[in-house]
C-alpha cells in the first residue's frame, strides 16, 4: 500500500491536544519524506509540518512551539502531536508520502477546535 491513511481527527476544545496518526507501506515509509498540510475552509491548503527520510524537520510558522512530527518505523506511522490548539487550526488535515518524486495524498481527517 502506497496511498497513506490518516486517523485521529475530531473536536477538542481550545487549548487541548490531539495527535493525528499516519500509515503507509514499510518501504514507502521508511524511505519517503512525509508531510502534514491542512486546508480550512475558504483558504488554500498549506504545509503545516514535514519530516525526511533523514530526519530533518520543518513548521509552518504558525505551529512551531506547538505541533511536532514523528515518526515509527516499528508501526510505519508518522504522527502529529498538537498542542495549545485555536480555533484558526481547525481544518481537514491531509497526510502526504514523497517517494521516487511523487507524491501519494491521504484522504485528510478533519480537526475541529471549538469550545
Amino acid at each position: 500500500q502506497v496511498q497513506p491513511v490518516e486517523s485521529g481527527g475530531g473536536l477538542v476544545q481550545p487549548g487541548g491536544s490531539l495527535t493525528l496518526s499516519c500509515s503507509a507501506s514499510e518501504l514507502n515509509f521508511r524511505h519517503g519524506n512525509m508531510g502534514w498540510y491542512r486546508q480550512a475552509p475558504g483558504k488554500q491548503r498549506e504545509l503545516v509540518a514535514a519530516l525526511t527520510s533523514g530526519g530533518d524537520t520543518n513548521y509552518a510558522g504558525s505551529v512551531k512551539g506547538r505541533f511536532t512530527i514523528s515518526r515509527d518505523n516499528a508501526k510505519n506511522t508518522v504522527y502529529l502531536q498538537m498542542n495549545s490548539l485555536r480555533p484558526e487550526d481547525t481544518a481537514v488535515y491531509y497526510c502526504k508520502l514523497t517517494y521516487n518524486y511523487r507524491d501519494y495524498w491521504g484522504q485528510g481527517t478533519q480537526v475541529t477546535v471549538s469550545s
